[in-house]
């Protein structure tokens, strides 16, 4: 395919079959065919056109071969300025910024240095204050609000009309390209200087209080339904859809920690989502 802009199913299939014929060629793959399905799968990331990971049936799944073209972009580009006032920066030549058409597709990029990398889909509405960073290969749906401080790791997933709070961490994932990354659904409010990382699923309508850190190695305990959920091998933590998860503390075992009233963190859901929780998580439509 010499096109650098995939569109239909045969397009995509090619460019799939492109991307792995040069990742496996290893050294050889620093070469005009790796360079122009590099430039196709950043278009067609930052269109939409395809994902880093996508939902079989009830399960999200990472999508391997555009992972596959994420790390091929990364190897075979080269460190080169990218003028800007007031200080350029340098990066790879494969990974320049988005190009973002605000007032075409309603998207509000607020000044104050925020960066949105190429590979990256924003969809209409977004609206991003700063600073805060969408890496390369995340999708990020419409009406989503990303607030300062903020960070969509590279392939993260985030539904419509998510609410990113300061400070809040999507981790991010490019190896082994098999391993899914961090999944947010739609309508989920996520507070400030939440963490959520290692492939953790956040259910729809979810709302993670300030504070929550949600990874591989946390257990979540359901005070409602009284059962814990946990990752397992091939099965990442997965929070309830409309679940409110707040930071919280179970004792630690031992009678060392008995003696020193230790305390271990342990987010617990609280409770589900009812009419004032809709309430307060829709005082920030006005900033819409």
């Amino acid at each position: 395919m010499t096109r650098a802009r995939a569109g239909n199913q045969e397009d995509l299939e090619e460019l799939e079959a492109q991307i792995l014929r040069c990742f496996e060629d290893g050294q050889a793959a620093v070469s005009d065919e790796a360079e122009t399905a590099v430039t196709a799968l950043m278009d067609a990331l930052t269109r939409g056109v395809v994902r880093s990971a996508r939902r079989v049936g009830d399960e999200w799944q990472a999508v391997e071969w555009v992972k596959t073209g994420i790390l091929l972009a990364f190897r075979i580009g080269r460190v080169r300025e990218f003028p800007a006032a007031p200080a350029p920066f340098f990066d790879k030549d494969t990974l320049p910024l988005r190009e973002t058409r605000g007032v075409e597709e309603n998207i509000r990029l607020v000044p104050g240095g925020t960066s949105v990398r190429s590979g990256a889909f924003l969809a209409k509405d977004v609206i991003i204050m700063p600073p805060a960073f969408v890496n390369v290969g995340a999708y990020v749906g419409r009406g989503t609000m990303i607030d300062s401080h903020a960070l969509v790791g590279s392939c993260a997933q985030v539904g419509q009309r998510v609410h990113l709070s300061a400070g809040a961490q999507l981790g991010g994932v490019l190896e082994p390209v098999g391993l899914r990354p961090v999944i947010v659904e739609d309508d989920v409010m996520i507070g400030g200087n939440v963490g959520v990382f290692e492939g953790t699923l956040v259910g729809k309508r979810a709302v993670l209080a300030p504070g929550v850190q949600l990874t591989a190695s946390t257990t979540v305990y359901d005070l409602v339904r009284e059962e814990t959920y946990r990752a397992a091998p091939g099965k990442p933590l997965t929070i309830p859809d409309g679940s409110v998860v707040v930071p919280g503390a179970r004792e630690a075992s031992g009678p060392f920690a008995g003696q020193h009233g230790i305390h271990l963190y342990a987010p617990i859901i609280v409770k589900y989502r009812d009419a004032s929780t809709d309430a307060a998580t829709a005082l920030e439509e006005a900033l819409r």
